[in-house]
């Protein structure tokens, strides 16, 4: 029976991409040509052909073909740097708007992950959805302590019928990298994991509520962001229990007028909101598209739908920021620098050139507001010009560029006269004063003192262990091996002297009280040389 339903669906699939003209689209120029005089020849494609221009055509195709395939065309709209710009316009106006499923199902899987009642569970509960998507529904409830919360339940079966699609996806993802061999630069198969591992994540709602935990604990007490409780008695695998916001729809522009709300305020915010979590808290909400951001009466965003975050590693976080202050400042020769030291690009391109390309895609978007410019078109001529230079697409950086284009999208409804980089340029600043700076310096010696004072007593003996071992194995030393052994045997009798002098000097400058023997600066001074008689060689 699942052959059978999966010979049905991608009969389904071969007739709604056929109407669409999309084999034309993908094969027409290929040795895969004749496919499409067979597609025309199998009865279930006898009728007419849309004509529509094949940005609109690839998006009634999706949209005609379900759920999940209108998910992977909203995942692929983020990708403007690399999807024609007619066809990412298009895919952008996807709506993941889904039919509700039967109250009788959504109670019958409440009751099932929380074991008991929905009538025990919440003093009320409206089996009508306030919302209703591909992946999961929305109902309003109140808990018996008298608070507004909205339960999120899974659809029923949904997780077969996704991997049944995805396994398709990732067949017609192999014959499009066969078939048309331009499209390999575009990671057809990449993307289909990329989605399915996505996907999938937003199937747990443990996972979600999870994020939705850590994201509150990073803002508590913001004056930026609210971020709802998760309500984890009332949560499972399959049911997730949040409290109800109540706000403003971020893409109401008119109301939060008529609420007094400071639009340039908002939009400056929502700059600084993306980069607190990309760089000082490297956890970031990744799908922060208007349908889930909301104003507050006290003009903080809240947040909702915490399915899809993203994280970086250090080495990302430091060079991004890097990047991004070396744009801000127009060093390009330092941008083309860093992408050969990240090793996002060959290390044998020729710097000099890479940075004339750079240098000829910024340039014309300086002193402009961001009612003049595009980010995302930016972005895409920026990634363009790296992969002339043989730069892959890099997967950790995907989530981040799709947050990117979405922050965009906000400023320049909100405030189309922000600039994007003068509000961004002082919190990098900073943070790399934070990471780079004398500030780092204190917190590194802060946090590995414990361990260097821990260490210290035991050096002598394992260089007494070493020379020992070297002793009873009967090692045959030359002279010279002997004199090479006794120069390094002072060498780290000396740093050992050296450590326990920078150590004293630390303490010293971290735990006596400043009013007692020194200023302030003193501090500074004795800390500054006790990390350097530490590092010294």
């Amino acid at each position: 029976m699942n052959l059978l339903r999966q010979l049905f669906r991608i009969i389904k699939i071969n007739r709604v991409l056929t109407h669409y003209q999309i084999d034309k689209l993908v094969l027409a120029h290929t040795k895969f040509a004749w496919l499409i005089v067979v597609n025309q020849l199998l009865p279930w494609n006898w009728r007419a052909k849309s004509q529509a221009e094949r940005g609109e055509r690839i998006r009634l195709a999706l949209e005609e073909l379900g759920p999940i395939f209108i998910k992977l065309g909203q995942a692929l709209s983020t990708r403007k740097d690399l999807l024609p710009y007619d066809i990412s316009v298009e895919l952008a106006k996807l709506q993941d708007d889904c039919p509700p499923f039967d109250e009788t199902h959504s109670k019958q899987l409440i009751e099932e992950a929380l074991k008991k009642p929905v009538e025990e569970a919440f003093a009320s509960f409206d089996p009508v959805p306030m919302a209703s998507a591909s992946i999961a529904q929305v109902h309003a409830a109140t808990l018996h302590t008298g608070t507004d919360v909205v339960v999120k339940v899974v659809r029923p079966d949904i997780k077969p019928v996704i991997e049944q699609d995805v396994a398709i996806m990732f067949s017609l993802a192999k014959l499009l990298e066969t078939a048309v061999k331009e499209s390999r630069r575009l990671h057809p198969v990449e993307v289909v994991a990329e989605f399915e591992k996505t996907i999938l994540d937003e199937l747990d709602m443990m996972r979600e509520a999870a994020n939705a935990a850590q994201l509150r604990r990073n803002f508590e007490g913001s004056d930026l962001l609210y971020v709802p409780e998760v309500y984890w008695s009332h949560t499972n695998d399959n049911v997730m229990t949040m409290e109800r916001i109540y706000g403003i729809r971020i893409s109401d522009t008119e109301k939060l007028i008529e609420a007094g709300v400071d639009l340039k305020d908002l939009s400056a915010k929502g700059v600084v909101i993306f980069f607190t979590q990309v760089f000082k808290h490297n956890f970031f909400h990744a799908d922060m598209h208007p349908g889930n951001i909301f104003v507050l009466p006290d003009g903080r965003y809240a947040a909702i739908d915490f399915g899809i975050m993203g994280t970086l590693t250090p080495e990302d976080q430091r060079y991004l920021a890097e990047n991004f202050l070396a744009f801000f400042n127009r060093d390009y020769l330092r941008v083309s620098e860093l992408h050969i030291e990240s090793e996002w690009v060959p290390s044998d391109t020729r710097v000099n050139e890479l940075e004339s390309a750079i240098r000829s895609v910024c340039e014309p978007i300086w002193d402009r507001p961001l009612k003049e410019i595009s980010f995302g078109l930016f972005l895409m001529r920026l990634f363009q010009t790296a992969r002339r230079f043989g730069m892959e697409v890099q997967p950790q950086l995907v989530l981040l560029q799709k947050t990117l284009l979405n922050i965009e999208g906000l400023g320049r409804q909100l405030d189309d006269e922000l600039d994007l980089w003068d509000t961004a340029k002082p919190f990098l600043e900073d943070w790399m004063q934070e990471r780079v700076g004398f500030k780092s310096l204190i917190k590194n010696v802060k946090a590995n003192l414990p361990y260097w004072i821990e260490q210290a007593p035991q050096l002598p003996g394992l260089l007494h262990n070493s020379l020992n071992r070297i002793a009873h194995n009967g090692l045959q030393v030359q002279s010279t091996q002997i004199t090479a052994l006794q120069t390094e045997i002072q060498t780290q009798n000396r740093q050992q002297r050296q450590r326990a002098i920078g150590l004293a000097l630390i303490l010293l400058g971290l735990f006596l009280p400043l009013d007692l023997v020194y200023s302030g600066w003193t501090q500074i001074a004795l800390l500054a040389a006790g990390g350097y008689f530490i590092i010294k060689k």
